[in-house]
């Protein structure tokens, strides 16, 4: 038997659900504020932390924001048969690509790319991808309207926490910029050599201490500390909470591709985006054209969500199911099959 606690059996309890939220709110916050918070002791909640970690439950990474000209996109990828797992496995080493699903019976691969200019967005999308022997077909969408953003909005697992909590745990951009961004140059952000170390190291862990990130850098840890913030407070960078959904209680996903009259998008988006079962939201180009990835119980929670839920919505045309036959990365980790990699280990 395996001694790696990444694939041992993990019960998870309230605490833990609650250690999940609050790092959705902050994940950042201190080991010692979530405590506080929560009621429980600062030794407590670490603890607890590290074994969802090492269990493959939850890690945080900080993830780059494309600029408006890069934009975001949603790339629907065909694929000669027996060539997906393969395809998906290489394309998801990318930096600039998260969210890397295998559906249609293992013949399509949906990934989000995040080109940060407009000349990445063109060869990717232009030239690599296309030219690509495996690709048979593939459908550029461009994400137009996020309406929910990132995994870190999602919560259906339970045990949420109240209002107060959630905004006692919220963190305080104005307060850190007062106190260590001070003199860094905010047009020179994402441009000096030290600015790739660091969001190398981030993405590995979201959560690095600022000794590691300056170890990792070669600067100061309060230059480390400085430099970091001033990347979250521009809007450079933010944080994401990655969740095995498998793990808490979720292992039916699908991608729901749904065709809605114009004068109504904004108000299904909206709605959409209330519901326990949406994990991401947006309006897209193409035909269908809002987009909705959820996580349900099993597959009749998902007949149901489709049917009741989605079907009782005005202005809803038509829905495209497309069940998730593999989950290959999430936001910034290439999966170990349901689990998340430890990011200590990586």
């Amino acid at each position: 038997m395996s001694t790696d606690p990444s694939h041992e059996t993990i019960t998870i309890d309230r605490l833990d659900r609650q250690i999940i939220h609050a790092l959705q709110s902050d994940g950042r916050a201190s080991f010692s504020r979530i405590a506080e918070v929560l009621g429980s002791s600062e030794q407590t909640v670490a603890r607890r932390f590290r074994r969802l970690r090492e269990a493959g439950v939850v890690q945080v990474v900080a993830i780059p924001e494309t600029d408006r000209a890069g934009m975001g996109w949603m790339v629907r990828i065909q694929l000669q048969p027996a060539s997906a797992t393969s395809f998906a496995e290489l394309i998801s080493r990318r930096d600039d690509v998260s969210w890397v699903s295998m559906t249609a019976g293992g013949t399509e691969v949906v990934c989000s790319v995040r080109p940060r200019t407009r000349e990445e967005r063109d060869r990717m999308l232009l030239d690599r991808l296309p030219r690509t022997a495996q690709v048979i077909a593939m459908a550029p969408l461009a994400i137009m309207r996020p309406f929910v953003t990132t995994t870190s909005e999602w919560g259906a697992f339970g045990d949420p926490l109240t209002a107060e909590q959630a905004a006692a745990l919220a963190p305080d951009g104005s307060t850190r910029s007062r106190r260590r961004t001070a003199g860094v140059d905010v047009a020179a952000l994402g441009s000096e050599p030290t600015d790739a170390k660091l969001l190398t190291a981030l993405r590995r862990d979201g959560r690095a201490s600022y000794a590691d990130l300056a170890q990792a850098t070669g600067l100061t840890p309060a230059q480390a500390a400085r430099r970091f913030d001033a990347l979250l407070d521009s809007g450079r960078v933010y944080l994401d909470v990655d969740i095995a959904h498998e793990l808490l209680g979720f292992p039916v996903a699908a991608m729901l591709w749904i065709t809605v009259a114009p004068g109504d998008l904004e108000e299904v988006g909206s709605l959409v985006a209330e519901h326990d079962e949406s994990a991401f939201v947006a309006a897209i180009s193409g035909n269908a054209n809002l987009f909705a990835g959820v996580r349900c119980r099993d597959v009749d929670e998902l007949y149901r969500y489709v049917t009741r839920q989605l079907g009782s919505l005005p202005g809803i045309r038509g829905v495209e199911v497309s069940p998730v036959l593999r989950n290959v990365k999430q936001a910034g980790a290439i999966m170990d099959g349901p689990r998340l990699p430890d990011p200590l280990r990586r």
